[in-house]
């Protein structure tokens, strides 16, 4: 403890399990520092994906589909996952087929920026599936 006074340090213990407990002098405010510098640039780098979601009728206009799929794409190509939800509203919900063949659409002219990570579920009122980007 004197030494490191003397030296302007502080007296840091670096394992204080071990059999004699370890110590090290040194300046503890730059260490602090150091470590919370290397934090910020670790999470500068890192790339956090996000899911976007796609909401889409069942009776969707060809146009409509397109505009869609090029938007899903556009989330791809960025390394976002896409979540497809297919909604039915009333008496829609007793053709089901159509939403899934929909979905079989999207997922068919996707399949070059991303592979399916969730089957399609039936949910309620609703069907859901979750495209994921693939690496290039």
């Amino acid at each position: 403890m004197a030494l490191a006074e003397k030296q302007g340090f502080d007296l840091v213990e670096v394992a204080p399990e071990a059999s004699p407990p370890v110590c090290r002098i040194m300046d503890y405010g730059k260490y602090r520092y150091e470590q919370t510098k290397k934090v910020k640039e670790a999470k500068k780098k890192q790339h956090l994906v996000k899911i976007k979601e796609i909401k889409v009728r069942p009776n969707i206009d060809k146009h409509d589909f397109e505009t869609k799929l090029k938007q899903g794409q556009l989330f791809l190509e960025k390394g976002n996952k896409i979540k497809i939800t297919i909604v039915f509203h009333g008496r829609e919900i007793t053709h089901t087929q159509n939403g899934e063949e929909i979905l079989d659409r999207f997922v068919e002219n996707l399949k070059d920026f991303g592979a399916i990570e969730m089957k399609p579920k039936l949910v309620g009122k609703t069907i859901v599936a979750i495209i994921g980007p693939t690496k290039s």
